[in-house]
């Protein structure tokens, strides 16, 4: 619990006062977020707010497990083997940065070309998927090789699983390792796109992954505490994962640079996330999902992101069959911006969605285990 503790608190704070630097990096460099000329009319104002602030909260994140493991040399030596920096913080922290890459080179060319155009639909998509399949390949294919004091090995499991999963793995559901690799990549299309479609009121979805995360953090270090690996755990009942402190450390300090750079992106907002930072987060959410074998409770976790995706595909689908629309506008916060509510209004009203679906989902994940331990 300290390590996780000591990331959160130390990506919380870069993000706090590193922000600002950003801001007047971007902001020297022009780096303004292009507007939409047929998105609301009040969103003109935004024009120029430097974009590309994900760099902050993604190199928070990285830094912040850095100094959680710091903290993990506290420990006893035989609590430090089972948690040294494993596969499982390589697929995590990958999906992050290099989602968040695809993410940044999307908002390089925005700025470049001073238009909202930037990657072309087609290159997003690819690099989603190579994304996507590199970690669902190094998830599926890398088994652990933890041992105990007695050197005999006690985990061998690898990050992602061969079967589908909801509040844990669903042994009838096998899909086979190439299977489950495709079945991840596409989760990350889902969850970057998600997130992405999610991030255009100030601090919208910012909010939002807040909660998501510090959902997976609470689950992840719940699993840790009812470990199938840790020999000190007598009970029956146990959670088969891998590294699941790593989970709960990475989740917290990505869950804390947020709320830092919250501070910054609420409204009316000095910086955007941009696309750096939401596939950034998208990524992560879906490694989340992965490695704490909860890929089915995904969708009500990110219960905000599903709604607001699906208003798009609705949207798309009516007007392209019958050239009506069933919203003014979609992404579905734009349809009421339209119908006259605040920004801050709607902000406020889909983080309760979005807690909403984070509240259900752990009910869910905590009664299991309520009713497999009476």
């Amino acid at each position: 619990m300290r390590a996780v503790i000591v990331a959160v608190g130390v990506a919380f704070l870069i993000s706090l006062f590193c922000t600002p630097i950003a801001i007047k990096v971007f902001t020297r460099l022009k780096a303004g977020q292009p507007i939409r000329a047929e998105g609301p009319a009040m969103h003109q104002g935004k024009k120029g707010t430097p974009t590309m602030g994900g760099v902050v909260f993604i190199l928070a994140t990285v830094i912040a497990y850095v100094a959680g493991h710091l903290a993990l040399t506290t420990l006893p030596d035989q609590q430090i083997a089972q948690v040294e920096p494993t596969i499982t913080a390589l697929v995590l922290l990958g999906l992050m940065v290099f989602s968040g890459a695809v993410g940044f080179l999307d908002d390089f060319l925005k700025v470049r070309k001073r238009n909202s155009a930037g990657l072309n639909k087609r290159g997003k998509l690819l690099g989603q998927i190579l994304v996507g399949a590199v970690f669902g390949v190094v998830a599926l294919y890398f088994p652990s090789t933890m041992t105990d004091a007695a050197g005999e090995v006690t985990n061998t499991e690898t990050v992602g699983s061969t079967t589908l999963s909801f509040i844990r793995d669903i042994p009838a559901l096998d899909v086979t390792k190439i299977g489950a690799v495709v079945i991840f990549i596409f989760v990350v299309m889902a969850a970057t796109n998600g997130v992405n479609l999610t991030d255009g009121l100030d601090g919208l979805a910012t909010g939002a992954s807040v909660m998501v995360l510090a959902a997976y953090a609470l689950i992840a270090f719940w699993q840790y505490r009812h470990w199938c690996a840790d020999p000190n755990y007598t009970q029956a009942y146990c959670y088969t994962v891998r590294d699941p402190l790593e989970i709960a450390l990475i989740a917290g300090a990505a869950a804390g640079a947020c709320v830092g750079f919250l501070w910054w992106n609420t409204s009316p907002a000095r910086i955007f996330m941009g696309d750096t930072g939401a596939l950034g987060l998208g990524g992560l959410i879906a490694g989340m999902a992965m490695s704490t074998r909860t890929i089915l409770l995904l969708p009500i976790i990110g219960g905000l992101f599903v709604i607001i995706t699906m208003s798009v595909v609705i949207q798309i689908i009516s007007f392209r069959t019958t050239g009506k629309r069933v919203f003014r506008m979609s992404p579905l916060q734009h349809h009421f911006e339209l119908a006259g509510w605040s920004e801050v209004n709607i902000v406020v009203r889909f983080w309760i969605i979005a807690g909403i679906g984070v509240a259900i989902a752990l009910g869910l994940f905590y009664s299991e285990f309520l009713a497999n331990m009476t």
